[in-house]
């Protein structure tokens, strides 16, 4: 294989991202590892096989926090007190934490957690009109309205609180992103504060007593950060593989049960995450037969990895009755999602709720997609609901 320092790199121009499945089948044809830059023009490195992408989700060597960095794409720029969570550090600070904040996802806080988001599904599926648009009238306002409720956001503050959170992680205006910030920031402030003072049984106030205040501001912008716009995303991209699809549509109605097999599927075949959270090597370190020094910045394509033939049969094909399906979506290793379980709970009632109550559902037209390197989502989906069912 040629040296890939040698090539020219990898470009996220329009037609890589107007088409990132075949671009990705290119490379790995090419080989695990791949020169590229990033949309800010800095070099990375791109590994897009799934044995590579896996070891490298769990490689203790490959470091999340920035200052093992020497340079290159660091993703998100946040305030202090929110840029210290568990995506951008190591152990043992991980480990500390990620113990901590594991006590609000325990599988019963989660299941605890169903009637509501059903009650908030429900709600939001009879409220849409005969002609919808599925992102902006059910998939966006399902996610953000869970969180408030882990969260314990007045209800009278929900408008408010989406509105910041969608020009934070959906930016359209730099300058209104930047105000957002601010009202959010100063916003989950309050919100602390009055969990100390009157605690209830809300995510912040079980962890607030061994957390300090900038660790619960980081917690909470957390759960906005990596259980909104994903879930945001995966819920219509989801929609789209169904809905090409009416006789498992009618499957999962007539059997929910196949749902839980149906969202590992999507998640695998559909999810809008391309790139995991960049890596930095704390030494040299090699991947594939490719040396990366250490401080560089190294991307983890899941998106590749999902459709790589060595590790899933017919990987182009969507089989909601796929057996053994070891996706990468939540990641792997130490980092894997504390926060899976809920999203997995959001998916399957979302997408349960709809298919039940609208089983003639059928595309009004073709959905637009929002696309950039790090993730690929629908940004609307028309709809025609037809009958209703209870």
């Amino acid at each position: 294989m040629p040296d890939p320092a040698q090539i020219d790199p990898v470009h996220f121009d329009a037609d890589f991202l107007n088409d990132p499945v075949c671009a990705y089948a290119r490379l790995r044809e090419a080989g695990p590892v791949h020169r590229a830059n990033s949309p800010d023009g800095a070099s990375i490195w791109l590994v897009t096989r799934y044995a590579e992408v896996k070891a490298g989700l769990g490689d203790p060597r490959l470091s999340l926090d920035k200052a093992n960095s020497s340079g290159g794409y660091h993703g998100l720029s946040l305030p202090p007190a929110l840029d210290r969570n568990l995506l951008n550090l190591d152990a043992p600070e991980h480990t500390r934490l990620r113990r901590l904040l594991g006590r609000a996802f325990t599988p019963r806080r989660v299941e605890a957690l169903r009637p509501e988001v059903a009650r908030i599904a429900d709600e939001l599926a009879a409220a849409l009109p005969a002609e919808a648009d599925l992102v902006a009238g059910y998939a966006v306002p399902l996610p953000i309205r869970v969180i408030c409720a882990l969260l314990g956001v007045d209800p009278a503050d929900v408008t408010d609180f989406r509105a910041w959170t969608d020009a934070v992680l959906m930016p359209t205006d730099p300058d209104a992103a930047r105000e957002a910030m601010r009202s959010l920031y100063g916003y989950l402030a309050s919100l602390i504060a009055a969990k100390r003072a009157a605690p209830g049984d809300d995510l912040l106030s079980v962890v607030a007593p061994e957390l300090t205040d900038d660790e619960l501001l980081s917690a909470a912008f957390l759960l906005l950060l990596a259980g909104y716009e994903n879930v945001v995303y995966t819920l219509g991209n989801g929609l789209v593989e169904l809905l090409a699809r009416p006789s498992l549509c009618a499957s999962l109605v007539a059997s929910p049960s196949l749902l839980a097999s149906t969202v590992d599927e999507i998640l695998r075949h559909a999810s809008p995450l391309q790139l995991a959270i960049r890596r930095f090597p704390v030494e040299d370190v090699v991947i594939g037969d490719v040396e990366i020094p250490a401080g560089d910045t190294v991307m983890l394509a899941v998106a590749s990895a999902h459709r790589d033939p060595s590790a899933f049969a017919s990987p182009d094909t969507f089989d909601a009755n796929r057996g053994e399906n070891p996706h990468v979506a939540f990641g792997h290793g130490p980092h894997f999602c504390l926060g899976a379980p809920l999203a997995r709970l959001e998916l399957e009632v979302g997408l349960g709720t709809l298919l039940r109550r609208f089983p003639r559902m059928s595309l009004a037209g073709a959905p637009r997609w929002r696309s950039s390197f790090r993730s690929r989502g629908t940004a609307t989906l028309p709809v025609i609901l037809g009958g209703r069912e209870r």
